[in-house]
């Protein structure tokens, strides 16, 4: 039986929130524990848009104390469409950017990576996970990183990925060139992204 807390967490929020749940073997554990699981109770508007922002927090893995920094700072930019404008900012970041480029597993491996140096952004190494990625900039591998473990057959993982259509993955020079920002597309994660600015608005 999945006892870890993270597939608890899964479990109540969605497989969406960590990639780990993303299995069949969650899927399936999931399905028989249902059968177990008390009648859910209907949810007021205000517990749904909260579950929605937990899902996005968790998902990227981002503080609550930061998390609501860029909600603060969408909301006095204004302008519409700040839902997009959310995703974009926690879409561009470098740990998630790594991640999306098939660099790591999940995006915790991806914060890792970042934290611990190995990755460049025009030709800079960076330690900080939520640094953001802006139109035109290189991402890379150091090289003194690449004979590393967790950058073995590295070749095979880039042939596997699905870089978004921001992102333009040279495999053979094994860098990336983010030639667009993120855009709230078909590609997006299922998320009320609206929902959740209007859960802070509160």
């Amino acid at each position: 039986m999945i006892r870890h807390p993270r597939y608890k967490i899964g479990r109540r929020l969605g497989s969406i929130v960590y990639e780990k749940c993303q299995t069949p073997k969650f899927a399936l554990a999931k399905e028989r524990g249902g059968a177990k699981d008390k009648r859910p109770r209907g949810k007021s508007e205000f517990g749904v848009v909260l579950l929605e922002k937990q899902r996005a927090r968790l998902m990227y893995g981002v503080p609550e104390r930061q998390f609501k920094r860029y909600v603060r700072e969408i909301i006095r930019e204004g302008g519409a469409n700040q839902g997009e404008m959310l995703y974009k900012k926690l879409e561009a970041r470098i740990d998630n950017t790594v991640f999306r480029l098939g660099l790591a597993p999940t995006r915790a491996a991806s914060r890792q990576m970042v934290s611990h140096g190995h990755i460049l952004v025009n030709g800079v190494k960076v330690t900080i996970p939520s640094q953001a990625i802006e139109e035109g900039d290189m991402i890379g591998i150091r090289a003194s990183s690449l004979n590393r473990k967790i950058f073995a057959e590295l070749e095979n993982k880039f042939k596997e990925v699905q870089a978004p259509s921001w992102l333009k993955l040279d495999v053979n020079k094994k860098e990336a060139k983010a030639v667009g920002l993120p855009r709230l597309d078909q590609g997006a994660p299922l998320l009320n992204w609206s929902g959740i600015l209007d859960f802070y608005k509160r």
